[in-house]
């Protein structure tokens, strides 16, 4: 018996052994990857300077850091794919020197990031990095909130209907040297996914009234999915759409220097559990048809929170197509802040349902409402929506790691 003690022995301790580095390796951080049982941070990730167009499937990953020194196109028949955590910078310029992500008619883009590692656009500018978005820190380290206009955006360009001067057109903000159209027949185009995706710091002219927003989504179908998005710092708009049918879900725009969410040229989409926070301009800018009007039908807001605006809180045209329920108003800045032409809209065969508001009592209601129907009108306590929203969802955002939801009451 006594000389199975040390085989025995030898187990327990090779057993032992085993199990303390397994037990390292489950505590390895986020930025941390195991080797021979022990926690060795990874290196920093690299700059990959992005000079030309991507003609084939391409795969952009965590480990590097994604500069886009020209507006990038990814072209018809070619895929990027980005992983979770990944981060893409775009460089500074103006003008036709504009950078921007371009997703070509027929390109797919699959940027799928996760609650825990989002993916982020943003400046070159930005000290932000792959290692601590990976530590589950998504904030800037040295730019502000408010600071807009530092690089282009993200355009997204699909085959769906619009409502135009043709039934394809170019798209503002690229130059009519660059092939950038959009527009179709097949509401159904999948342009690729969008989620868990945070775009700062967007926004440069290409001209006088030729912006980029920080998402454009040109004639984008409905087999294109977006969830879960955040805008922060355009100089221009959030989230303009340019006809299509694409959904929504899940978008947060703050610090804009326009419009939160723009609808333009048919769109006939649906935008579902929205806040838009502080905007420059509009809360909600929603044009109608430019061309033919669409039989698509009215585009839908649903289950949106506002807050705050200097400009219009919904902002229609005579024409616009567009149904508006379960939203809340908080924050109104000022009494002459107003819900722009809604009564011709309802006329004109689009609807408005619960809308609910929490404002000053100095400030008078049924003028910034001044065509809201008050059957359609509740007045609640801060905060004491029932409309549906659900802040939640934007735990992961630089918004709510910021403070700023807090600031709101949320």
């Amino acid at each position: 018996m006594k000389k199975l003690l040390l085989p025995i022995l030898t187990l327990g301790l090779l057993t032992f052994s085993l199990q303390s580095c397994k037990d390292k390796c489950d505590n390895c951080a986020a930025n941390e990857t195991c080797v021979d049982g022990e926690c060795v941070a990874n290196e920093p990730a690299e700059d990959v300077q992005v000079t030309t167009n991507i003609t084939a499937d391409t795969h952009w990953t965590a480990d590097n850091i994604y500069v886009l020194t020209k507006r990038v196109y990814v072209e018809s028949g070619a895929t990027l794919t980005i992983d979770p955590g990944t981060v893409i910078k775009g460089e500074t310029g103006t003008g036709t020197n504009s950078k921007a992500l371009i997703v070509s008619q027929g390109g797919r883009i699959l940027a799928e990031g996760t609650a825990a590692l989002p993916i982020i656009f943003t400046s070159v500018n930005d000290n932000i990095t792959p290692e601590q978005v990976a530590t589950g820190d998504f904030t800037s380290p040295n730019l502000s909130p408010t600071q807009q206009g530092l690089w282009g955006g993200v355009i997204i360009l699909g085959n769906a209907k619009i409502s135009a001067s043709a039934t394809s057109v170019q798209m503002e903000g690229i130059p009519t040297s660059e092939t950038a159209i959009y527009g179709g027949t097949n509401d159904d185009d999948d342009s690729g996914i969008l989620k868990y995706v945070s775009i700062r710091h967007t926004g440069t002219d290409i001209g006088t009234g030729n912006e980029i927003q920080a998402l454009s989504l040109g004639g984008v179908g409905r087999g294109t999915v977006i969830e879960n998005i955040e805008l922060v710092c355009s100089k221009d708009d959030g989230v303009e759409f340019f006809g299509g049918a694409v959904n929504v879900t899940n978008a947060l725009v703050w610090n804009v220097g326009d419009d939160g969410l723009d609808t333009d040229q048919g769109y006939s989409g649906t935008v579902t559990n929205f806040l838009v926070i502080t905007p420059g301009g509009s809360a909600l800018e929603l044009d109608g048809p430019e061309g033919s009007p669409l039989a698509n039908g009215n585009h839908t807001f649903n289950k949106g929170y506002i807050y705050g605006c200097t400009d219009y809180l919904v902002d229609c045209d005579d024409d616009t197509n567009v149904d508006i329920t379960n939203i809340y108003f908080n924050g109104v800045p000022s009494g002459d802040t107003l819900v722009a032409s809604i009564g011709d809209v309802i006329a004109a065969g689009s609807t408005i349902s619960n809308w609910q508001y929490t404002m000053n009592s100095s400030y008078n209601a049924s003028a910034v409402f001044y065509e809201v129907p008050a059957t359609n009108l509740t007045s609640v306590a801060a905060n004491a929506f029932t409309t549906g929203f659900d802040a939640s969802v934007f735990g992961w955002t630089w918004a709510s790691q910021y403070g700023e939801l807090s600031n709101i009451g949320l």
